[in-house]
């Protein structure tokens, strides 16, 4: 049990809004993602929702490249979530509002480890200070 959760509480324990899950590496080319999304106390599991309005800013991207970079995403929440609170039952919708696209650096590895940061940014923000690498 952490901070973040009581004992037979889920996993947000109340919804955080406007989370930065941003991955970037600088200097030259290198992985890009970018997204604003909300976590949301929801049914147990990881439920990924793309927001009424939600908007892409950067390069172009077609439905399935967003899909698979917002699958990607919620991959990465779940794996950080399984490995932070391994004992939490997790209860979250994963809400998109933003998402950022580069023509040649955006990739489903960047989103992935956009979510691991995300999670850690809410716990940080929960107060599981000892909870973040």
């Amino acid at each position: 049990m952490t901070a973040v959760t009581a004992r037979g509480e889920a996993f947000p324990p109340r919804p955080v809004r406007g989370v930065r899950a941003r991955y970037v590496l600088q200097g030259g080319c290198g992985p890009f993602a970018d997204a604003v999304v909300d976590f949301e106390p929801w049914e147990e599991g990881v439920h990924l929702e793309v927001a009424a309005g939600a908007t892409v800013y950067g390069g172009a991207a077609s439905q399935e490249d967003l899909a698979r970079y917002h699958a990607a995403l919620a991959e990465g929440v779940r794996a950080e979530l399984a490995e932070q609170l391994p004992d939490a039952t997790v209860a979250l919708a994963l809400v998109v509002h933003r998402t950022g696209v580069h023509d040649v650096d955006t990739s489903e590895y960047a989103y992935r480890r956009a979510g691991q940061v995300a999670v850690r940014e809410v716990l940080a923000l929960l107060g599981a200070g000892g909870a973040s690498r």
